[in-house]
């Protein structure tokens, strides 16, 4: 414990981390608006913080590893207070750009329901141990009663563990992601010990000993057990090592179920930034789609899944760099024949060149999905700024207890 002197702060707001900010600013972790907390100074950062004057929204945290590790922000606020926090981080957003819209009911995801998890794995003297790295910390800490992940995931951590016996180096980390499947345990492992023929037996045995559907070794599979496939509407999908992939169940169902009544009764729809179908598979089922995403690798995945189920509507694909190269009005508008809507589902940048296009393509309905409402914010107010309506936006919160915000969002041409 340091010996210098401490300061009193109130908190005025949340940051977009999740962090309480005060006059200064001061930023301090895991505190609330209107509470009063003493700490240490340090840069703008308050540290070794007491709570001196509690929020009423403030809870014991329901994690016992909260205090240790990284992985959540606001597991010491109730839920209420989560939910209003996510929506209102939006609507400032959208604020700051001039723009409002009406907000539907947040749709949170149940605790232990993330079917993805990357762990760091380090190799300790009787063993190895798997966890998540503390808040800006070099410490490793084990969550054997975390909250977040799905008991599928929790019940994999010793495979990760054994892993990390076999192939980490004594004084590295490996990076272990786990992710549910309908066949069982897809494991991507990175930072390891070179291939070599030991090491491919060793893996290969753990492929068998611990029912891995698939095992990948940086870029190498290792062994595939059965094909690890994931539910897109109708079909399944065996997505290619580490590929983009909602959090939860329950996160992508109501994105999906967004983006369909967005999308309505449109017999044409292009998806973009479609990855391995999220959103095109399940529309197909009513409409044809043209899927373009950057990826190849991803949109084979999404092709061999549509070619296995009968009776869905025509599915194109095209890769293409969005960023670079973004489809342009006469791409979307093809010998006369119009996409009636557009879903855009960028990542974190937002895709400001492709919304620009579509501004000027006119297509009449856009159901645009993101997850960081800075950028979103920006690229709808080019859409209101070119004739659309922004109708209304369905914050989704599959990233429990984080900072972390998804949305859908419906805009019309006027």
């Amino acid at each position: 414990m340091t010996n210098a002197a401490r300061t009193t702060a109130t908190i005025d707001r949340l940051g977009h981390q999740g962090d309480g900010i005060a006059l200064g600013p001061l930023f301090a972790p895991r505190t609330l608006p209107g509470e009063v907390v003493s700490g240490i100074v340090d840069g703008q950062q308050l540290t070794e913080i007491r709570i001196e004057t509690p929020s009423d929204h403030r809870v014991q945290a329901p994690c016992r590893h909260y205090k240790s590790c990284g992985g959540c922000q606001l597991q010491h606020a109730n839920d209420g207070f989560v939910a209003a926090w996510k929506v209102d981080v939006v609507r400032t957003a959208l604020k700051s750009r001039g723009l409002a819209a009406e907000f539907r009911p947040i749709q949170t995801s149940s605790a232990q329901s993330r079917r993805r998890a990357t762990l760091t794995v380090k190799r300790t003297k009787k063993g190895a141990m798997a966890g998540f790295h503390g808040r800006a910390s070099d410490i490793l800490t084990a969550v054997p009663d975390c909250k977040l992940l799905a008991p599928e995931i929790m019940a994999a951590m010793p495979v990760a563990e054994a892993l990390g016996v076999i192939g980490a180096s004594r004084k590295g980390e490996l990076s272990v992601t786990l992710t549910t499947s309908n066949e069982g345990l897809d494991v991507l492992v990175r930072g390891g010990k070179p291939l070599d023929g030991r090491l491919r037996i060793e893996l290969a045995q753990a492929i068998e000993r611990h029912r891995i559907a698939r095992l990948t070794w940086d870029d190498e599979q290792i062994g595939m057990e059965n094909p690890p496939t994931q539910s897109f509407g109708p079909a399944k999908v065996c997505p290619p090592p580490g590929s983009f992939l909602q959090a939860t169940h329950e996160g992508e169902a109501a994105l999906v179920a967004a983006v369909k009544e967005i999308v309505g009764k449109a017999r044409r729809v292009a998806d973009l930034f479609a990855g391995c179908g999220t959103f095109a598979l399940p529309l197909s089922q009513q409409a044809e789609v043209l899927a373009v995403e950057g990826e190849r690798e991803m949109l084979e995945a999404l092709e061999l899944g549509w070619r296995r189920v009968g009776g869905l509507k025509k599915l194109t694909t095209q890769t293409r760099d969005l960023f670079r190269n973004p489809l342009l009005p006469e791409d979307l508008n093809p010998f006369g024949t119009e996409f009636e809507a557009v879903v855009i589902d960028p990542p974190r940048a937002g895709a400001e060149a492709q919304v620009a296009e579509l501004a000027r393509a006119r297509t009449p309905i856009i159901a645009y999905v993101s997850c960081n409402p800075v950028t979103f914010a920006r690229d709808a107010e080019v859409l209101v700024n070119a004739g659309y309506t922004l109708n209304w936006i369905q914050v989704v919160d599959q990233f429990r207890w984080s900072s972390h915000t998804e949305l859908a969002a419906s805009f019309t041409l006027s």
